[in-house]
This record gives C-alpha cells, sequence and structure tokens, in this order.
C-alpha cells in the first residue's frame, strides 16, 4: 500500500513510499556502532582493548580534561524524548517515539558531521529527567531535547541547562524557530518589507510557537499576535498559564480579541504550527504581499494552492512543496558549532546566527519559491556551524 508521495527537492521527481518499504528500512533500528580504529589482530586488539586502553583510562583518571581529546563523550549528541509530543502523533510513549530519535541521530552525522545516540525515557517527570541525564553526563557532550510536551518542555530545558556544564536545545522550540526567523527575513525582503514595519500571526502556542514568537520578537519584528485553542492570546483573558502570560504582556500591541479571523485582520504574516486548520476567508483578511507558512505536517493549516490566492510567499514543512521550513537546516549546525566552539550554552545570539546563516545561502537567488535552502544543500550545516562558533 503507498502512503506518501513526496518531491525531491532537487530533482523534483515523483517518490511513491510503500508500507513494505518504510518498515524493511527501519527492521533492526536505522543505526549501528563502528569502530574507527582496526580491530584484525592481536596488536589491533592489544591497543584497542586491553592492555592499552588502561593507560588512556590511568591518565583520564590522573587528568580529567583528557576525557575531551580521547573518548568520544565531548562531540556525542544524546537526542532526548519522553514520548509525549512526537511530530504529529502526541503522546505515545518512549518506546514507540525510538524510531524518530533514531532518525533524529542519523541527521546529526549526515548534516553534522556529530555522532549521536537516543535516549527514550519511561518518565515524565521533569525531576526524574533531570536526574537521570546529570548522572549521564561524562558520557556525552550536549543534549539535544526532543518532542516533549509542553508546557513541561520550557521548565525541563531551563533547569537542565542549569545542571548540566554542557550545550542543550529543545529542537521543536529554536530549531524551528531560527529555520522560520530564516525564511521570514527572506520572505520579507521578495515582498518589500522591512520586518520592523511588519505584524505577524502565529497559530499555535505551544513549544514551536513560542519560540517563534520570542526570536522574532528578538529580531526586531514589528509585532506578534499568538492564538491558542481559545484564541487570541491577550492581557485580559483568564485562564493563562504563566508562561502564555508573560506574552501576553509582550505581543498583540493592539489588543486584538477574537480568533484567526480577528487575528489575520490586517496582517503581514502567518506562522501555522499547530493542528488546526485556517479557513480561506480568513486569509483574505490579510494585507497585500501577504506571507504564509503553513507547517504543520502532514496536513498543512492551508495547503499552498489555496494560500497561493491570497499571498506572495508560500511555505510548508513538507518536501513536496517549495520552502520547506524543515529543522535540519538548523539543529546539526548549531550543534556542530557550539561543540566546535567549546560552549557552555547555546545562547540567543548563536540562534539568531544560524537563522542568518541560513537565510544568507539563499539570498542571492531570492523568488516567491525560493526564500531558504534545501535541505540537502551540502554548504548548510558547515555554514551554520561556522556561524555559531563565530557567535560564541
Amino acid at each position: 500500500m503507498s502512503i506518501e508521495a513526496t518531491t525531491t527537492p532537487s530533482t523534483g521527481s515523483h517518490i511513491s513510499l510503500s508500507e513494505q518499504e518504510i518498515f524493511a528500512a527501519h527492521v533492526g533500528g536505522k543505526l549501528s556502532v563502528t569502530s574507527k580504529v582496526p580491530l584484525d589482530s592481536l596488536r589491533d586488539l592489544s591497543i584497542a582493548y586491553t592492555p592499552g586502553v588502561a593507560k588512556v583510562s590511568r591518565a583520564i583518571a590522573a587528568d580529567p580534561a583528557l576525557a575531551g581529546s580521547h573518548t568520544w563523550a565531548s562531540r556525542l549528541v544524546v537526542v532526548v524524548s519522553d514520548g509525549t509530543a512526537v511530530l504529529g502523533l502526541g503522546d505515545i510513549g518512549p518506546s514507540a517515539s525510538l524510531p524518530v530519535m533514531e532518525g533524529k541521530s542519523a541527521l546529526f552525522k549526515a548534516f553534522g558531521g556529530l555522532d549521536s545516540i537516543p535516549l527514550v525515557l519511561a518518565t515524565t517527570n521533569v525531576d526524574e529527567i533531570i536526574e537521570t541525564l546529570v548522572r549521564l553526563r561524562p558520557s556525552f557532550g550536549a543534549v539535544n531535547l526532543e518532542d516533549i510536551s509542553a508546557p513541561r518542555c520550557f521548565e525541563l530545558e531551563e533547569r537542565l541547562i542549569e545542571a548540566l556544564d554542557c550545550p542543550v536545545m529543545h529542537d521543536d522550540q529554536h530549531g524551528t524557530a531560527v529555520v522560520v526567523l530564516a525564511a521570514l527575513t527572506n520572505a520579507a525582503k521578495v515582498v518589500g518589507k522591512e520586518l520592523s514595519a511588519m505584524r505577524a500571526v502565529i497559530s499555535g502556542a505551544g513549544a514551536a510557537g513560542i519560540a517563534v514568537a520570542q526570536i522574532l520578537l528578538d529580531a526586531g519584528l514589528g509585532d506578534v499576535v499568538l492564538l491558542d485553542s481559545r484564541g487570541i492570546v491577550h492581557q485580559d483573558r483568564v485562564g493563562l498559564n504563566a508562561i502564555k502570560a508573560g506574552y501576553a504582556a509582550r505581543t498583540n500591541r493592539q489588543g486584538l480579541r477574537g480568533g484567526i479571523a480577528e487575528a489575520l485582520d490586517g496582517a503581514d504574516a502567518v506562522v501555522g504550527v499547530s493542528s488546526s486548520t485556517i479557513p480561506e476567508d480568513a486569509l483574505a483578511r490579510m494585507n497585500p504581499g501577504a506571507i504564509i507558512f503553513a507547517l504543520s505536517n502532514p496536513d498543512p493549516e492551508v495547503m499552498p494552492d489555496v494560500a497561493q490566492r491570497y499571498a506572495t510567499v508560500v511555505a510548508t514543512g513538507r518536501s513536496d512543496f517549495p520552502n520547506q521550513i524543515n529543522n535540519v537546516l538548523a539543529f546539526p549546525g548549531i550543534f556542530r558549532g557550539a561543540l566546535d566552539a567549546g560552549a557552555r550554552r547555546i545562547t540567543p545570539a548563536m540562534k539568531r546566527s544560524a537563522a542568518n546563516a541560513i537565510a544568507d545561502l539563499a539570498a542571492g537567488s531570492l523568488a516567491p519559491d525560493y526564500i531558504v535552502p534545501s535541505p540537502l544543500d551540502p554548504r548548510v550545516g558547515p555554514a551554520v556551524a561556522a556561524a555559531v562558533a563565530a557567535a560564541v
């Protein structure tokens, strides 16, 4: 049974994916560990394992800093999830999330040149997750948090950054935000608008929506209007959690009330990061030269053929339409740059530098259907890594 059809960015050729093909690729998992040194003779074994390895272990015991150069830990990224917010599947648990985390680790190697292992945890307790990672800290050099539900993800990331002396980033938040900023920066150029004069609507106030709001505000966007399942987030709305209440005080300068239609009235851009749909009549209320990023997968908030009736620039999270907003443009290079520079944290300045690097790669050939480079563009990872390392 064919379950999906996509188009490759480089060739435009149609790919039909069968269920049999997909399951066959996952048999036994998608990852393996290979040795970097030969193991073909007794001499090889004596060097890689006993007795030779004891000399290295003794040296590290005497000088712990040697672990950074004589083990893989300092360059190893662990992809950590509790399986509570996986793709569009929701809370499916750690075991069911493992294929996704394996894929993430594979992407780290392919696009960032970094070794990575998935680590799924059978707990949703923030204290227990932190304790687990603190105890495992000697085994890795960075933490990519993945598919952890809001609002716990905000507390977990914040506390883990303080508890660990290595880079920590929740990719669902910040990888998404970095690529959205890059794409919006170039889309604004295509439509001839300044970011500082634009109002963007963010449909979805979960992990990705909050992070997108933050990075756009930091980048100087004129105004942001956040929406959740109950409508526009504003200061007088009761029942807001602490995170949303904080953003209510910093966004929606016009004090808008209502739902998506009221939010889009006179808006310049909309970023969809929820599973909700955006009605066509609401899109008609946007300003001329509108920008629509419908990023939900596999079903965008509005399909591109409809969005193009009202927008100059349209992007999705899918590979079978132009302008794919994909986190793989950001996270491999961000972690690579942070580790290359020996950074303790991934800062807002590093994220903005990553966004600028991604935007710059497409800046020379901008068009309504080309605002970010392809995820397969080999320039992306090195450019982002260099920009992030320079921002440390």
